[in-house]
Parts: structure tokens; C-alpha cells; sequence
């Protein structure tokens, strides 16, 4: 009897010490993905140390943490579908029993620890630490500017502290939600993180319809559109001519000493666009049949089956809603990983789930910097602030920490939310899931039908020759006045 127990204690030791040493492969993976996408954003300087490159050294370690949550949060459910797919299918394979709940609860628990350590600890740290200069009076450097930050963190938490007990005072006021006031570990931190998360559903929900219309014009960016009812070579002639004008232009006014330089720095400018033109329609020109007939029209087919997928399966949803309160999100602590399929489908529905939620992912993150609002936080190639960093990595951890709550909320998969992203408040409120469901249907709707309208009539005032390229208008010369599409000048 001796024996078994100690049979049974060594397999747990070993079972714990394999899930901590996956964990860490994991994450170390992250890790070194995020470090190279950050630096690959950040604004290079100079190699000498000294306290600021310090602190920027530090901050960017936190940011590349909080990075590597976030892309943990992302494949967190998409993970937990394969793995219990895979024990379906192969429950006796002894090179998969790694596999088990045990590991998929524990993932969950750590990204749900890490998403709160880095959303109210160490993203306010790198934020304050970076911008801390010392109190006035005491002597400068990197311990007076710790001690500045801990000061700052100290009086964040109060505030926020104060306004959730303020919230919660006047949202609950019977004896048992006063009781559970002073309650931090079991009330507070929830309570705020579940107000974060909806926070962070409300924003999907805001940017993810903008990104899936956007997604569009993106890839029409990036691949090469069909050549219909249009003359390639008359636009290029077109752009040339405006290109050879000013350049005429830029060389007339380097002769005169008292042009203004701004001047002339507007007309480069202009020039500079004029060529982009021109190489994009040289581009289109060189194209291959097949890239501009058959892979673009594919492309958007793709793109188009997706968005309609995902809007039917929110319409079906919204149904079941209506009929069925199983349909409503809810957590589970069942460890009972693999014991049956949560796709109708099988395999097949389990991968639809997954491709879509990457989808909807990237489309959030795309509307995201599509919004005026948060065009500043536009990340660009080794000309990014830390500041701007540090927002982005914010930004970014809140949309992927509400990824899983939107895909089950939205109904995109049936996986009950495991660990802390189950114990969400306002996932119990039907009178909210249902109007988060038909919010998300109705706009993004009307998006594709604002896109697909737009595009429809832009491509019909190029066959109509009505959208002809033209130059914009240049700036006055101090001298001369304006200058025409033709290259000469306008008398005033």
C-alpha cells in the first residue's frame, strides 16, 4: 500500500514538473518572437550606456513579457480545441498523454495571472519608470527614479481602488456586497478584471467590423487588381507627364535663392507620391495573367466567405440564444479534457472555429489602428517610441485577453472558458450577451455593405473615365502662383 502511494506521488512530481517545463518552452517561445517583432518597431539609438538606455532596456524586457501574454492569450483557445480534438481521436497514444486538462487548466490559470500582472503592474512600471526623473531635491539616478515610480503605482492603485469600491457600492448595496467590499484578493482584483474585460470586448466589438472591412482594402493593397475597363498605359503616360512637370518645377525654383524651403520641400513630396503611382501602376502593367485573374479574385472570395461565415454563425447564435440558455457563455472547472467533441462537425467544424478566430484576431488588431482615435499608436519600422510601444502592448494585451470571451460570447466555438476567463461577471447577464451578439451582426453588416458599395461606384466612375489621375493641388509659389496639371504655370 506503501508502495502505491509513493507510486502515485512520483507520477504526480513528475506530471507537475512536465507541465512547468511545457509551460516554460512555450513561453520562451513567445518570448523570442515578441523580442524580435519589438526591436524590429523600435527606434534605434545610440550604443551608449548610461541611465536612459537602462530604463529603456528595462521597459522593453517588460513590454516583450506583457507581448508574449498577449500571444498567449491568443492561441490559448485555439490550443485547448486542438488538444482536446487530438485526445478524441488518439485517447490511447501513449506520445500525446502530455496532453491532458490538467495542462490546458493550468495555460489558462498562468495567462489569466500574467494578463493582470502585466495590465496593472508592469506596463503602469515601464510607463512611469520611463518617463521618472527623481524627485526634486533628491540626488538623480536610477534608484531615485524607482522610488519615484513606486510612489505613482502606490497612488494608481488608490484611485483605482477607490472608484471600483465606489462602483460596486452604488451597482450592490445589500449586506453582502458590503461585506465583500473589503475582500481585495476575492473581490477586488476580479471584480476590476471583469471590468477590464468587458472594457475589452466593447473595444473588439468596436474595432473588429472596421478591420473585417478594412481587410480588404489591405489585400487590395498588397495584391495586384485585375485590369478592367482600363488603360494602363494612357494612367502611366498621364503620371509621367505630371512627374517630368515637377520635376521642371523643383528645378526652376532651385535656381531662386529666396524660395521658400518649405516650398520645396511640399513639392518633393508630391513627387515622391507621383512615383509611388507610377511604380504601382508599373507594377500592375508587369503582372502576371494569372496573379491579376485568378489569385485576387480568390483572395477576396476568401476573405468574403469568412466574414459571411462568421456573420452567420453570429445570427445562428442570437437563435439559440432566444430558445436555448445553454447557449449562454459560461466557465467550467471540469478537467475532464477530451472525454467528447464540442463541434458538431468534428475536426472539420474544430478547424473552421480556429481559422476564424485568427481572423477575427487580425481583423481587430487592423481596426484598431484604423480608428482615428488610435492612428498614434500606428506602430512604424525602427522609428517607434517606447512610450508608443508600451501603449501598443497595452492596446493589444487587452484585445487578445477578450479574444476568447468574444469567440465564445459571439458563439464562434462551444469550449467553455476555463480558469479566471469564466468567472466573468457580465457573462451571466442574457440581456448583454444578446445585444453584444446583434451589435456585432448589424455593424459589421453595414460595413461590408458601406465597403462594397463604395468600391462598386469607384470602379464605376473609372470605366466612365470620370476618376482620371490627376495632380493634387501644389502649393502657391511665392513667385508665380499655382501650378497646373499640365506642368505650367497659372497667372494670378
Amino acid at each position: 500500500m506503501e508502495e502505491d502511494d509513493v507510486t502515485i506521488r512520483e507520477q504526480n512530481f513528475h506530471s507537475q514538473v512536465r507541465e512547468y517545463i511545457i509551460c516554460f518552452l512555450l513561453f520562451a517561445v513567445l518570448y523570442i518572437v515578441s523580442y524580435c517583432i519589438i526591436t524590429r518597431y523600435k527606434r534605434k539609438s545610440d550604443d551608449h550606456e548610461d541611465e536612459d538606455a537602462v530604463v529603456n532596456r528595462i521597459s522593453l524586457y517588460l513590454c516583450t513579457f506583457t507581448l508574449a501574454v498577449s500571444g498567449g492569450a491568443v492561441f490559448l483557445l485555439p490550443f485547448s480545441i486542438i488538444s482536446n480534438e487530438i485526445l478524441l481521436s488518439f485517447p490511447k497514444n501513449y506520445y500525446i498523454q502530455w496532453l491532458n486538462g490538467s495542462l490546458i487548466h493550468g495555460l489558462w490559470n498562468l495567462v489569466s495571472l500574467f494578463s493582470n500582472l502585466c495590465l496593472f503592474v508592469l506596463m503602469p512600471f515601464a510607463y512611469f519608470f520611463l518617463e521618472s526623473e527623481g524627485f526634486a531635491g533628491s540626488k538623480k539616478g536610477i534608484k531615485a527614479r524607482i522610488l519615484e515610480t513606486f510612489v505613482m503605482l502606490f497612488l494608481l492603485a488608490l484611485l483605482i481602488l477607490g472608484i471600483v469600491w465606489v462602483a460596486s457600492a452604488l451597482i450592490d448595496n445589500d449586506a453582502a456586497s458590503m461585506e465583500s467590499l473589503y475582500d481585495l484578493w476575492e473581490f477586488y482584483l476580479p471584480y476590476l478584471y471583469s471590468c477590464i474585460s468587458l472594457m475589452g470586448g466593447l473595444l473588439l466589438l468596436m474595432c473588429t467590423p472596421v478591420g473585417l472591412s478594412r481587410m480588404f482594402t489591405v489585400m487590395g493593397q498588397l495584391l495586384v487588381k485585375p485590369t478592367i475597363l482600363e488603360d494602363l498605359d494612357e494612367q502611366i503616360y498621364c503620371i509621367h507627364l505630371q512627374e517630368e512637370a515637377l520635376q521642371r518645377r523643383l528645378n526652376g525654383s532651385s535656381t531662386h535663392t529666396y524660395t521658400r524651403g518649405s516650398f520645396t520641400h511640399q513639392l518633393n513630396k508630391e513627387l515622391d507620391n507621383i512615383r509611388n503611382q507610377r511604380n504601382k501602376l508599373e507594377r500592375r502593367k508587369k503582372a502576371s495573367g494569372w496573379e491579376k485573374n485568378l489569385l485576387y479574385p480568390i483572395v477576396m472570395l476568401i476573405l468574403l466567405t469568412g466574414t459571411t461565415i462568421s456573420v452567420l454563425m453570429v445570427a445562428l447564435n442570437i437563435l439559440y440564444l432566444l430558445v436555448d440558455e445553454t447557449a449562454m457563455p459560461k466557465g467550467s472547472t471540469d478537467r475532464g479534457i477530451g472525454n467528447t467533441s464540442l463541434s458538431t462537425f468534428g475536426v472539420a467544424q474544430a478547424a473552421l472555429e480556429i481559422i476564424l478566430m485568427f481572423y477575427l484576431m487580425v481583423s481587430s488588431v487592423l481596426g484598431f489602428y484604423s480608428l482615428r482615435v488610435f492612428e498614434v499608436l500606428t506602430p512604424r519600422k525602427d522609428d517607434t517610441t517606447m512610450t508608443t510601444i508600451i501603449g501598443c502592448c497595452v492596446s493589444i494585451l487587452v484585445l487578445s485577453s477578450a479574444l476568447p470571451v468574444m469567440s465564445r460570447t459571439l458563439g464562434i466555438t462551444r469550449f467553455d472558458l476555463l480558469g479566471d476567463f469564466g468567472r466573468f461577471n457580465w457573462l451571466g447577464n442574457f440581456y448583454i450577451v444578446l445585444s453584444y451578439n446583434m451589435l456585432f451582426a448589424v455593424v459589421t453588416t453595414l460595413c461590408l455593405v458601406r465597403k462594397f458599395t463604395s468600391a462598386v461606384r469607384e470602379e464605376l466612375l473609372k470605366a466612365l473615365g470620370l476618376d482620371k489621375l490627376q495632380l493634387s493641388n501644389s502649393p502657391t509659389d511665392p513667385e508665380s502662383g499655382k501650378l497646373s496639371a499640365n506642368g505650367h504655370q497659372k497667372t494670378l
